[in-house]
């Protein structure tokens, strides 16, 4: 990887960018501290830069040589690993830190680098990992910036000559078409969403901004509700071709760069917009930056860190940072510091990992929001195909989402996409643990992992690792008994990542990944639990078998027959592994749940520390079931019911009634949504 450009230590700059000249800089590769006698100053000595807030950056290049790549970057503008995504535009991170970014180049679309902060230096996009949207359905011409709504799952891009806004689902891959488009009476070159108020402002090239109220409450439509034009005091146009955007939500305020003439490389503007949330009309920026010290030439990118901003300049091949844009008088104000940069394109900034675990990896106790649980009646009627939410105290129903498949189990990425089992593969639904009410599937939203290259043919229980990007599936047909592990970014006929097979080729029926511990818990139809260490470790090297059997015990001695484990969910607060058995599937009482203390390293026969079974329990076929740190919920199929079994490990067990239940047709999965799957980076 070739990153001599920018890897020396920030230092002082005693004398002005021209002193040293443009090219020399550029091929020199050197970092400077930039600095002027008036309002930019550091120091007693005035030369002193501004120490920046630690963080991480991604940037990508469009030069003849770098086309395609993208580098992590320190809050200096110090370039790291380097990462080929084939892709030249926008960048932006979806709330499950996957990197999405526009193509005009060799390819044309919007490609998805799955967890891009864990894949390796030197890397390169995978299509059996990493997916995109292309194709002539999906209209796009040659997207520039993008911008993502994450609790609402939608991805905006400026098709610049299109002259308009295209919106996709975040889950969306393929040649699809896009959910909406807006028109606009110029040429769009980036856009940035502000969650909170649902507006969004589009940066044009005709040197104007516009403003959509309600953008998608409004189902996307257009006209701009106002139109923002930088402007002087006199109210005459400033403004020539708007490239970058950034929104400071906090206090209202937008910052944009102008480029000017494409073809000069001293023209570029920085403009702060203040009240930019109601501006409207010939609007006099309150900070306008530009000149010969500022080294503004094209610059085609900004964001914002804080009061940090960043700066894209391509003409003149930097990364410009300013400390503090929005402090300051306007006029030819160098930046705090200037980075050799080969012709950088977009930047973004990178988000913190998600604090919150998978809903199978719960120990906060919380009562979740809502529950979701699939029904596959034997005979299809009117709950076939859908995923049903209904509220945590199982009260009310109030949504449900329509598949049209026969579904088996379903799961939550942190994000509130629905991984979803059905015979033959597995639905990725955008946004389903938190919308969807009443909507069918869609391709411009979701996607679909199948084909026969999967090997899914009976897929039953599903689990996510978001922080890995990972989905687990267990299959339980006989021709490929073992959990499935794809990219939870996969898309179409791709083979599985990892197989977790057992040495007596017994079909699974359920598994649950502990991220803590990296192991994964397999409950199988032979009444036995297999354990794989390491999970993460191991994946790309094809087949591994078990590294232990447990056989669920009552006094040393296995469970009577018939054992047919179905749901299974380690608790990783106790280490207790929660399964449940639906003995015979043709019996309607016979069914228990058991718990199994210390089962992390535990192996062989291990006894129980609690059973719940009996006529009073509803327990006979318990298909599915999930923890929530405290309360047990079940899909108990054969009694039509959804269960919960409150304070499960402090519980007597025995022949208990559980503590809630409702009627629901066929439940063949159960699986929490709290709270946080609706957040956006940074909540």
């Amino acid at each position: 990887m070739n990153n001599s450009d920018n890897r020396q230590a920030p230092r002082k700059r005693p004398f002005g960018p021209q002193q040293l000249g443009l090219a020399t800089l550029a091929s020199a590769g050197l970092l400077l501290a930039a600095c002027d006698n008036n309002d930019n100053s550091y120091g007693d000595d005035g030369m002193n830069p501004p120490t920046l807030n630690a963080a991480s950056f991604y940037r990508a290049n469009n030069g003849t040589d770098n086309a395609g790549t993208v580098d992590t970057l320190d809050e200096y503008a110090m370039a790291g690993a380097r990462f080929t995504t084939g892709a030249n535009e926008g960048l932006e991170l979806d709330v499950s830190g996957n990197l999405v970014q526009a193509a005009d180049g060799t390819s044309i679309g919007l490609r998805t680098v799955c967890t891009i902060a864990a894949r390796a230096d030197g890397a390169s996009f995978d299509a059996g990992i990493d997916t995109e949207i292309s194709g002539a359905a999906t209209g796009l011409v040659n997207p520039k910036g993008i911008a993502i709504a994450h609790a609402a799952g939608y991805v905006f891009a400026a098709n610049f000559n299109a002259m308009q806004i295209s919106v996709f689902g975040t889950t969306a891959a393929g040649n699809v078409p896009p959910v909406a488009v807006t028109a606009l009476p110029g040429n769009a070159w980036d856009l940035v969403y502000d969650e909170a108020s649902d507006r969004l402002f589009v940066a044009m090239t005709n040197g104007t901004v516009g403003v959509f109220d309600g953008y998608v409450a409004g189902g996307f439509a257009g006209p701009a509700d106002r139109t923002i034009t930088p402007s002087d005091m006199a109210g005459a146009k400033i403004s020539v071709n708007i490239h970058g955007i950034a929104y400071d939500a906090a206090m209202d305020r937008l910052v944009l760069s102008d480029v000017g003439d494409a073809a000069v490389a001293t023209d570029g503007q920085l403009f702060v917009i203040a009240d930019a949330s109601t501006a409207d009309g010939a609007v006099e920026p309150s900070r306008t930056i530009a000149g010969p010290e500022s080294l503004l030439g094209n610059p085609v990118d900004v964001v914002l860190s804080g009061t940090e901003l960043r700066v894209a300049e391509k003409s003149n091949d930097l990364v410009l940072i300013y400390a503090d844009i929005f402090s300051g008088m306007s006029g030819d104000i160098a930046a705090d510091y200037a980075v050799a940069s080969v012709k950088p394109e977009s930047l973004v900034e990178g988000i913190a990992a998600s604090s919150a675990a998978d809903i199978s990896d719960r120990t906060d106790a919380t009562a979740p929001t809502a529950i979701a649980a699939n029904s596959n009646p034997a005979v299809a009627g009117p709950t076939s195909g859908l995923i049903i939410r209904i509220s945590g105290d199982l009260l009310t129903t109030p949504t449900s989402f329509d598949t049209g498949l026969s579904l088996e189990s379903t799961s939550f990425d942190l994000a509130g996409n629905a991984y979803t089992s059905y015979d033959g593969g597995i639905l990725v639904g955008n946004r389903v643990a938190t919308s969807r009410d009443g909507e069918p599937v869609s391709n411009s939203r979701d996607r679909f992992i199948t084909g026969a290259t999967t090997t899914l043919a009976a897929p039953k229980g599903i689990d996510v690792a978001s922080a890995l990007g990972l989905v687990f599936v267990a299959e339980n047909g006989a021709a490929n008994p073992g959990v499935l592990i794809f990219s939870a970014c996969a898309s179409g006929d791709v083979a599985p990542l990892l197989t977790l097979a057992n040495g007596g080729s017994v079909s699974p029926w359920d598994v649950d990944y502990d991220a803590d511990s990296d192991r994964a818990f397999v409950a199988l139809t032979n009444g036995t639990v297999a354990v794989y260490d390491d999970v993460s470790t191991l994946i790309g090297t094809g087949t591994v078998m078990e590294d232990r059997i447990i056989t669920p015990s009552n006094g040393g001695a296995a469970m009577a027959a018939p054992t047919n484990l179905h749901g299974i969910d380690f608790d990783p607060a106790s280490g207790s592994l929660i399964v449940s058995d639906v003995g015979s599937a043709a019996v309607t009482d016979d069914g228990k749940i058991y718990v199994l203390p210390d089962a992390g390293m535990a192996s062989g026969n291990v006894d129980v520390s609690l059973v719940i079974a009996g006529a009073a329990t509803l327990l006979g076929n318990p298909v599915d079931i999930m923890f929530d740190g405290t309360d047990l919920y079940v899909a108990e199929k054969s009694n039509a019911a959804i269960l919960r079994f409150d304070d499960l490990l402090s519980s007597a067990g025995g022949n208990v009634a559980p503590s809630e239940s409702t009627g629901f047709v066929a439940p063949e999965s159960v699986a929490l949504i709290p709270a946080y799957l609706s957040q956006s980076p940074g909540e």
